[in-house]
């Protein structure tokens, strides 16, 4: 997503609210107030993707956190979703195929110019593939940024005093992850 700043940002650059985004509600997240790329455009995708390649040739940037996926997977962006796991949630109509797509090239073109390179990607829904390769059908991700785990020390340590703490719920939420997954916490 980008800025909904139309005095200095790319939001409505060219006078209308759909040069880089959509246009209209579909292009504007009511939770973040930003706008929301349209990634099938060519135009934004060269713009995007040649800001990956510069921050890695120009600053030599060895990695990238790819900050509320989520929000982007989804065209609800998955606001009041509580996923399960069941693989409807994820690849029903509510999957965005566009930013789908933005994101294995994101992650291709990494990996292209600096294998040794990591990318994060945080996304609370569990997607599956996320941490697969691009050549298996994934999302090319190397770990998910696993924020169940901080928010639960948060909750714990601003609500709980250390009798109350419930070492199976802790088990559970620093294991509740796909099988061979990578995860940072």
């Amino acid at each position: 997503h980008a800025s909904s700043n139309t005095m200095d940002g790319i939001a409505q650059m060219d006078g209308t609210d759909h040069c880089y985004t959509h246009g209209g509600l579909k292009g504007h997240h009511s939770e973040w107030d930003s706008k929301i790329f349209h990634y099938t455009k060519y135009e934004v995708l060269r713009f995007l993707l040649s800001n990956v390649k510069w921050w890695i040739e120009e600053y030599r940037f060895d990695g990238f956190r790819f900050d509320g996926i989520t929000s982007m997977l989804y065209h609800s962006h998955g606001i009041g979703k509580g996923y399960t796991g069941g693989y409807h949630e994820y690849f029903g109509p509510d999957a965005d195929i566009e930013s789908h797509i933005y994101l294995m090239l994101a992650n291709d073109l990494i990996h292209s110019i600096l294998p040794s390179a990591v990318t994060v990607g945080e996304d609370v829904s569990g997607m599956p593939t996320l941490c697969r390769p691009v050549e298996e059908g994934g999302f090319g991700f190397d770990y998910r940024l696993a924020m169940a785990i901080p928010d639960m020390f948060i909750k714990l340590l601003k609500e709980c005093g250390d009798e109350g703490w419930d070492m199976g719920h802790i088990t559970h939420t620093l294991t509740n992850r796909r099988w061979k997954e990578g995860v940072v916490a």
